[in-house]
Formats: structure tokens, C-alpha cells, sequence
């Protein structure tokens, strides 16, 4: 597939300041963007470069298996779709095979990344208890792909109004993630009795 020329690319950089669902899309982008830089730039002042990067794409793997909404893996999916033109649907879904790779080399070969941070040793926590904690990452996964759905949609579209398929699912991802939130603060529960010494089987 061919990488869109410079002109191509200036004219759908117009017509995101002019169409309102594509100026969110790409005001998001940098806002995430400027978030994921300035954590990088945290962890290495903390950990130094190589393990700030290593903890800052660790982090971002968190955010892909373990939150219900797309925006760590849009942050690679919208980059693709705006110079390739690829759908951010298959973006996303690299983007879980990107990782699975780096957590099952972790896990197994690295496995004290995971108690640099909060979030790692969460992270960890999760993954160590595949029932009934990796029902989390199950809905974080179905909830992902609605909202990478919903996320081609924005830039398919021009007007919020036209958004056919966001009124149509609306209710569902809404329902996943009522059930997303119940599930992540009995992980959190257990997690934090976990840190004061109390065991509670599950």
C-alpha cells in the first residue's frame, strides 16, 4: 500500500480543522500525544531512557488490554489511517498483537518491569490471575474495537449528528462499560488487599 502523498495529506489535515467530528479526532491525537511524552519524559528522569522507554510502552500495553476505550491503540491506529488510509479496525488489532508480544516477554524473561509503577504492578496482578481477572481484559478488548469503531466512524463522517453507527451500538458499549467498572473495582479491591497482607480467595 502506498503512502499518501504530501498534498493528499494537507488536504485531509483541512478538511479535520473544517469537519467538526475530525477536528476532536485530531485534537485528541495531540492531546494523547503530549500526555504519552511527557510520561516518557517522567519515567526516563526516574528510571533513565531505556527503562522510561521500556516502562512508558509497557504502560501504554496496560491501557490496551486493560481500559474498555481505544486511545492508546489510537494513538498508532489514527498516524496509520491519516498516511496510509488504513481502517484504525486493523491498526487496533496489531496493535493487540504488538502487546501481547511485549507482555509475554516480560512476563516470562522480564518480569520486574512490572514493579517499577502502580499501574505495572496492577498490570501484573491481573495478568497472574487469569480467572477470573482476565475477564477485565475480555471486555477491555470487545469495548476497544466498539470504540475503534465508532473512532473511523468520526473521521468517515463530518457532523456528529451523521454518526449512524454510535447511535446504533451506543447502548451496548455504554452496558460493557457499566460492566467494566464493576469488574475493575473488585480488582482494585483485591489488589489493595493484596498490598496490606490480606488474603481473600476468589
Amino acid at each position: 500500500m502506498k503512502m499518501k502523498n504530501i498534498f493528499d495529506i494537507k488536504k485531509n489535515l483541512g478538511e479535520f480543522y473544517e469537519h467538526e467530528t475530525k477536528r476532536n479526532t485530531l485534537y485528541k491525537f495531540f492531546f494523547l500525544t503530549l500526555i504519552v511524552v511527557a510520561y516518557f519524559v517522567f519515567m526516563s528522569f526516574k528510571f533513565g531512557t531505556a527503562d522510561g522507554f521500556y516502562v512508558t510502552v509497557m504502560t501504554w500495553s496496560f491501557f490496551i488490554f486493560c481500559t474498555p476505550i481505544a486511545d492508546a491503540g489510537f494513538m498508532l491506529a489514527f498516524p496509520v489511517r491519516l498516511l496510509l488510509g488504513v481502517r484504525m479496525m486493523y491498526t487496533q488489532l496489531f496493535a493487540f498483537v504488538i502487546a501481547f508480544l511485549l507482555n509475554a516477554y516480560a512476563y516470562f524473561y522480564s518480569p520486574l518491569i512490572y514493579s517499577k509503577t502502580t499501574i505495572l504492578n496492577l498490570f501484573h496482578h491481573i495478568l497472574s490471575k487469569p480467572f477470573p481477572f482476565w475477564g477485565i481484559i475480555l471486555l477491555s478488548i470487545i469495548g476497544t474495537l466498539l470504540s475503534i469503531y465508532f473512532g473511523d466512524e468520526l473521521i468517515d463522517v463530518s457532523k456528529h449528528s451523521q454518526r449512524k453507527k454510535y447511535k446504533k451500538h451506543a447502548s451496548k458499549f455504554k452496558f460493557i462499560i457499566i460492566v467494566f467498572l464493576v469488574a475493575a473495582t473488585i480488582i482494585l479491591y483485591d489488589f489493595l488487599l493484596k498490598k496490606l497482607g490480606i488474603n481473600i480467595s476468589m
